[in-house]
């Protein structure tokens, strides 16, 4: 299911797309703080959950402890969402100079970013080891 959910996301990801082209082509609005988030925001958006979609299998192949697999399995997918969040939202207004409060979602993203890689590339480093015993 989780990785169904996650592929019909990046059908959100193709909208996102579609806006940028607009924002480049001048039809939106957008200063060059917004449209260098907005670019940002769509990048990190396909490529975390493209991500998800290469590492949740792998989990599927070995057993870890819960915390280990569920930091793994949610970790990235999690920075997905947060990550252009904080691209977005913290550049919303007319004219925005500098990024807004909201930048910190892309930090608490990264966060789980790298909790998520580390639970994951850790789990499966110790059942490969585990395996060769």
């Amino acid at each position: 299911m989780l990785l169904g959910a996650l592929l019909l996301s990046l059908v959100t990801v193709e909208s996102g797309g579609w806006f940028l082209t607009r924002v480049v082509r001048g039809m939106v609005p957008a200063n060059a703080l917004q449209k260098t988030f907005f670019r940002a925001g769509h990048a990190h958006a396909a490529v975390l959950l493209v991500l998800s979609v290469a590492v949740i299998p792998l989990l599927d192949t070995v057993e870890l402890p819960l915390a280990l697999d569920l930091v793994g399995r949610f970790g990235i997918p999690l920075a997905a969402l947060l990550m252009p969040a904080g691209f977005f939202l913290s550049v919303l207004g007319r004219e925005p100079e500098r990024p807004g409060r909201a930048l910190v979602l892309l930090w608490i993203g990264a966060g789980s970013l790298t909790l998520g890689l580390a639970a994951a590339g850790a789990g499966l480093l110790g059942a490969g080891i585990a395996q060769l015993s």
